[in-house]
């Protein structure tokens, strides 16, 4: 009688049972374990970032506002050192160009709320130097001028407000479209070269004014200080990668135990 296959043997013209061991999985799971607990390290360095970015811009915002750089300074201004701080300076409104920006959820502007439109219109400072200003927030269908007209303020006025710099452009960003005199951030060497403000000589400023104040009669546009709302949930997400780490290590210890043994 032929000798019946042994328990676990592979019968004739099979591929023998493969048994799977704990040793080669190994390698993968420290590459991921590695890679979790980097994340988890990225974020608490985010964390320390953003704390030192909150701390620096509160300190600017809050500090008195200061005569606004001559025209002769504008180049030597350095976004990273100069944005954000406070500047005062009087300025006629050129009205009839005003520009309007698609008003999004805005970190440092939490009483602008739902759909509308932030008014940016050169400030003439004397024979050639402009400056853009944000002059606030107009609610959608408050576009016209003719709506709010009583806000159109004329002659030089004593301004106030933070410098900030054009707005970065994303993937996901429409683009401008100036022939509705509409723009999605706020890119000011596009609307002084669509408005004719660099023709004659003029000097526009790298830099835009947040108006703070004056306030204008009507309350439109509406502008407002700035205040440092950014969000900081790095170290929830720090948590989250060195937790995941953490699971994973209790997972594979417990299974190569398991398979140790067996």
């Amino acid at each position: 009688m032929s000798a019946s296959p042994k328990a676990g043997s592979a019968a004739p013209g099979e591929l023998p049972p493969r048994n799977r061991s704990w040793f080669g999985l190994f390698v993968p799971a420290i590459l991921v374990f590695a890679l979790l607990i980097a994340l988890g390290t990225w974020q608490i360095e985010r964390k320390a970032w953003k704390e030192n970015l909150i701390a620096s811009l509160t300190e600017r915002l809050a500090a008195p506002a200061k005569e606004l750089p001559p025209q002769a300074d504008w180049p030597k201004l350095d976004r990273a050192r100069d944005e954000y701080s406070r500047v005062k300076f009087e300025a006629t409104f050129d009205n009839g160009r005003e520009a309007f920006v698609f008003a999004a959820p805005s970190a440092f502007r939490p009483d602008a709320e739902g759909p509308g439109y932030w008014v940016f219109t050169p400030a003439r400072l004397n024979a050639s130097g402009i400056v853009m200003v944000n002059r606030g927030f107009v609610p959608d269908g408050r576009q016209d001028p003719k709506s709010r007209s009583e806000g159109e303020l004329a002659g030089p006025i004593e301004i106030t407000g933070a410098m900030r710099w054009a707005g970065d452009r994303h993937w996901f960003t429409p683009n401008d479209n100036p022939a509705h005199n509409l723009w999605f951030t706020a890119d000011t060497g596009s609307m002084a070269a669509v408005k004719g403000l660099e023709s004659a000589g003029n000097l526009v400023a790298p830099f835009y004014v947040e108006q703070e104040a004056p306030a204008p009669p009507g309350g439109l546009p509406q502008p407002g200080r700035l205040k440092v709302a950014l969000p900081d949930n790095h170290l929830q997400y720090a948590l989250t990668w060195y937790g995941l780490a953490a699971i994973l290590a209790g997972v594979f210890g417990v299974w190569t135990f398991t398979s140790r043994r067996q």
